[in-house]
């Protein structure tokens, strides 16, 4: 059975791989990295593109005579740039420090040169509301160019959900068909979350309890996470799949039964206490009961 969560191993070198070929998908592979004082790497794009993000540390990317700086001090503490690499080119990595970066890719065809997405050009936003407030950094998303690639990093305060109203983008009621990995990362270290991926039209489920450096992938149906009230929860989602380029901007499919929630997080909130003596639950006015 195809296992859709894996754990890093110790640095340095690929301490996490998500292949086409593990993942039991087609279209996208996801790495992260870890590189020693004065250590080099190699991306090679080959027939594919690639975006390079930074986790942590400063290195040089060198393509074609140009070199490309990168840092980042936590993916806690600020945005970083990313470095996308068409088909066909190939990056030399080196940090003097030591660093942290993740890799992806996607087939392509070659329409986008090598481009350095610096912070100030990505669109940030807050959503959600009430217990799924998060926000939602579009590193490399539509507008900004590539051919498959999507990427998103989400903050998610302690004890808070993401993805909600759950969603998917499995081709389910005419979704786009996008395969998807999270890497996680919490604040402090030791804390965890949960993911799930599921289905409505079948018994397909999957639950995850995920931990720091974790990776999910999700091959098909709704999903959503959440955080443990101990630490703030971090993911660097990577997408592809079937639409390029402008196409990369048609939205996911959201699950009808919770969309009630949009714009009304307020809506029926518990107050406690929920039960005294001789209270009359205003929360569930109008609500019914269970012998109702």
């Amino acid at each position: 059975m195809v296992q859709h969560q894996l754990s890093s191993s110790q640095g340095p070198g690929t301490v996490l791989r998500v292949t086409p070929e593990i993942a039991g998908w087609s279209v996208l592979d996801f790495a992260v990295t870890i590189l020693d004082r004065g250590q080099t790497f190699t991306v090679a794009a080959e027939d594919r593109e690639v975006a390079v993000v930074p986790q942590a540390g400063a290195f040089t990317a060198t393509v074609d005579g140009t070199t490309y700086d990168l840092a980042r001090s936590d993916v806690f503490a600020e945005m970083a740039p990313v470095l996308y690499l068409p088909p066909g080119s190939t990056a030399e990595l080196s940090s003097a420090e030591g660093a942290e970066f993740a890799t992806g890719g996607a087939p392509a065809e070659g329409r986008y040169p090598v481009r350095l997405f610096q912070p100030h050009e990505m669109k940030t936003e807050i959503r959600g509301g009430g217990g799924a407030t998060r926000q939602v950094n579009h590193i490399l998303a539509h507008p900004l160019p590539a051919e498959r690639l999507i990427l998103y990093e989400v903050y998610v305060p302690r004890g808070k959900w993401s993805g909600w109203p759950p969603h998917c983008h499995d081709g389910w009621e005419g979704s786009p068909y996008l395969e998807e990995t999270y890497y996680f990362r919490f604040d402090p270290a030791d804390g965890w979350g949960m993911h799930r991926n599921y289905r409505v039209d079948s018994d397909w489920n999957e639950n995850f309890s995920v931990q720091d450096r974790d990776v999910v992938m999700v091959t098909q149906g709704y999903h959503s996470s959440a955080a443990s009230p101990g630490s703030h929860m971090y993911f660097l989602n990577y997408l592809a799949g079937t639409p390029q380029n402008e196409e990369r901007a048609i939205p996911p499919f959201f699950q009808p039964e919770y969309r009630w929630i949009d714009g009304n997080w307020d809506k029926d909130a518990m107050t406690l206490p929920a039960v005294s003596p001789g209270s009359t639950l205003p929360w569930r006015e109008g609500r019914g009961s269970a012998s109702d």
